[in-house]
């Protein structure tokens, strides 16, 4: 073949990466170079069949068969990349298609417009013959042409045929997508004179149809056919039962508008009947203006059913799915209307099948159809409403956790944008916390329920946070918190608080261990980390010690609390312990410390403290009895004797001595 014919890719193909008209493969691995007149093809939007020039100009000059088969390798992927190319933006004209016939629906004016548009659209992107669609007619119980596009016969525009005839009519019965590659072929459904004649005009061979529901009723059927034989593919279904969604929609919306206009007209012709019914008219729109404010300005659930009370005139309350009578929201919810129950009216507050709560009108029997409606688009206001707060708060959640979690493992990170994070979410890491360990103490039934118990934790725990400003995330088969102390608070009054709070928001006991008080959070990589294994290890001593569902710190065991302290707390361990006979000694000048000394290692025996003390055994009694004032009664039982002996050997060996003793 003379170079001179050559196509551009062709000469591409040769000549790429050749300088000086040097064979590509000269001097270089064969495949180099092999993408360039592919990619040349793709970029101009050739059409497949051009694919193959550059594999046949490569052969016909008698390249290596190394390169031929790199060549071959590149054709194969640059037509991948084309059909995906292709896909993609078939998908795009699909979607927006999709997203004009929803704008039209939006402003629905015209419905045979908006239906001859869809019809359109659906021939267009199906890149079929002919597109219709066809309604049933309740009255005649039969079917009928409404929008046909593409379509040159006049009797097949004009078909009206029984319902369950034809095609249309399997649709219409299973309704379900039926599609045909041979209409007279296809003993599937039943044919008649009249139908198979009109498709016989119109010369239509292959046909696929979808059912038009609003509900669990057929009210019609959208085709797109060819006049030749057809293989449909599933993604066209599925495009064609799209757009017969949207056209259900707009007939839905248009039969709405077509009622409304029907009620406006016999209000019109009913003027005495308007006039009765203006005030409530008049609260119905006071009521919707209110609803559309509070969505706006962001109000929540009380705010509705305070607006829907002064409207109403009467008491409305939003009540949880739980407190409310379970028949009556269980018909509210199937009936999709407010149903009485006794003196009172049920909304249900329902999203899909799951149950929200109820809007309950009280002590209001006598309620009109209008102030009926308007408490039941106050409950669909309430359930959008909780929906838009439940994801912000899921979102929030998942944040404050990932958060949490990079403070406990990823050390590494930067600490200014943790702080950045924190300050997004209201958190200040500079601040004093405490890390809690939080875990459920109910025993599950089966895997599935431990799991939800789990989910209501977290979810009761990350509410919390979000409150307390602080974070929360799921962790060790638990939950592990870290809320700032106030001041003048302590972490075992925080992670008692906490567990009674996680116990009744989740209706199980809840056991809380805290770390001991820690902050600035970002003065060490591992400083949360640290008060985290302090918080499990007091968690797990609280178990061991039969106390389950309660919650505690460190300094709320004792010496005991020195072994589980990450930081060991001894200065606070001996002031809990004895600093109130340290303290009384410093100020009055007086020998308690030193008596306490000598009478435990005398065997708490007074008279032989009295020997070492060389003081009179009154004075030992009267010293132990002012111990007793200041320390508690049971500051000579086993476990405190241990705790203040320890506490006094601390004190010594942390350098401070007693003072000495008072001169005669």
């Amino acid at each position: 073949m003379p170079r001179d014919h050559l196509q551009p890719a062709e000469r591409s193909a040769s000549a790429a990466g050749a300088p000086g008209g040097t064979r590509p493969d000269a001097g270089r691995p064969a495949a180099d170079g092999a993408e360039a007149p592919f990619l040349e093809l793709l970029a101009r939007g050739a059409p497949a069949e051009a694919y193959e020039q550059p594999v046949l100009l490569a052969r016909a000059e008698g390249r290596p068969a190394e390169r031929i088969a790199a060549l071959e390798r590149a054709k194969l992927l640059a037509l991948r990349v084309r059909s995906e190319m292709e896909g993609r933006r078939r998908r795009e004209a699909e979607l927006s298609a999709l997203f004009e016939t929803a704008h039209d629906l939006a402003g629905l004016r015209d419905l045979d417009a908006v239906l001859r548009a869809i019809v359109q659209r659906a021939r267009s992107l199906l890149g079929t013959d002919v597109a219709y669609l066809s309604l049933n007619d309740p009255e005649r119980g039969d079917t009928y042409m409404r929008v046909t596009e593409g379509s040159v016969a006049a009797r097949f525009q004009q078909l009206r045929l029984g319902m369950g005839e034809g095609l249309g009519g399997l649709v219409a019965q299973t309704a379900r997508p039926y599609v045909t590659d041979d209409y007279f072929r296809d003993d599937r459904f039943q044919h008649t004179h009249t139908i198979d004649t009109g498709v016989r005009d119109e010369g239509l061979v292959a046909i696929v149809g979808v059912p038009l529901t609003l509900g669990d009723h057929v009210i019609g059927v959208l085709f797109a056919a060819d006049r030749r034989t057809r293989v449909f593919e599933r993604e066209q279904i599925a495009l064609l039962g799209s757009f017969a969604a949207l056209a259900a929609a707009a007939i839905d919306t248009a039969n709405l508008l077509a009622e409304t206009r029907a009620a406006l007209s016999g209000l019109e012709r009913a003027n005495e009947i308007i006039q009765d019914r203006s005030a409530v008219i008049e609260r119905a729109s006071d009521v919707h203006d209110r609803l559309a404010e509070l969505v706006l300005r962001g109000g929540g659930v009380h705010d509705v059913a305070a607006a829907v009370s002064e409207v109403l005139d009467g008491t409305v309350e939003f009540t949880e799915a739980p407190a409310a009578p379970a028949r009556a929201l269980e018909s509210s919810r199937a009936e999709g209307h407010a149903v009485r129950h006794g003196d009172d009216w049920i909304a249900a507050v329902a999203a899909g099948d799951e149950l929200l709560g109820a809007l309950v009108l009280r002590g209001h029997p006598g309620l009109d159809p209008v102030d009926q409606r308007t408490l039941e688009r106050a409950a669909m206001v309430t359930s959008l409403l909780l929906l838009a707060r439940r994801s912000a708060a899921e979102a929030e959640q998942r944040v404050r956790g990932e958060l949490l979690d990079d403070l406990l493992d990823a050390r590494d990170r930067d600490p200014r944008l943790l702080r950045d994070r924190a300050t997004r979410l209201r958190a200040d890491l500079d601040a004093t916390h405490a890390v809690l360990a939080a875990r459920l103490e109910g025993g599950a039934a089966d895997a599935d329920h431990e799991a939800d118990a789990r989910r209501r934790l977290w979810a009761a725990a990350s509410h919390l946070a979000a409150t307390r400003h602080g974070l929360a995330a799921a962790r060790d088969g638990g939950t592990v918190l870290l809320l700032p102390l106030a001041p003048g608070d302590t972490a075992t009054g925080l992670a008692r608080r906490t567990a009674r709070e996680l116990g009744t928001a989740v209706h199980e006991p809840v056991t809380v261990g805290a770390s001991a008080p820690v902050g600035p959070l970002l003065a060490r990589p591992d400083t949360v980390a640290s008060a985290y294994a302090e918080a499990r290890r007091c968690l797990d001593t609280l178990r061991l010690l039969g106390r389950a569902g309660d919650g505690s710190a460190a300094e709320d065991f004792g010496f005991l609390g020195l072994l589980l302290a990450g930081e060991r707390d001894i200065a606070g361990f001996v002031d809990r312990t004895i600093g109130r006979v340290v303290a009384y000694d410093e100020r009055r000048g007086t020998e308690l410390l030193r008596t306490l000394d000598a009478y435990f290692a005398c065997g708490m025996s007074p008279a032989r403290t009295k020997d070492d003390l060389h003081v009179h055994v009154n004075t030992v009694a009267q010293r132990l009895d002012r111990v007793g004032r200041l320390l508690g009664d049971d500051w000579q039982s086993p476990q405190r004797a241990l705790e203040i002996q320890l506490a006094l050997r601390l004190h010594r060996l942390s350098g401070v001595t007693p003072p000495p003793p008072a001169q005669p």
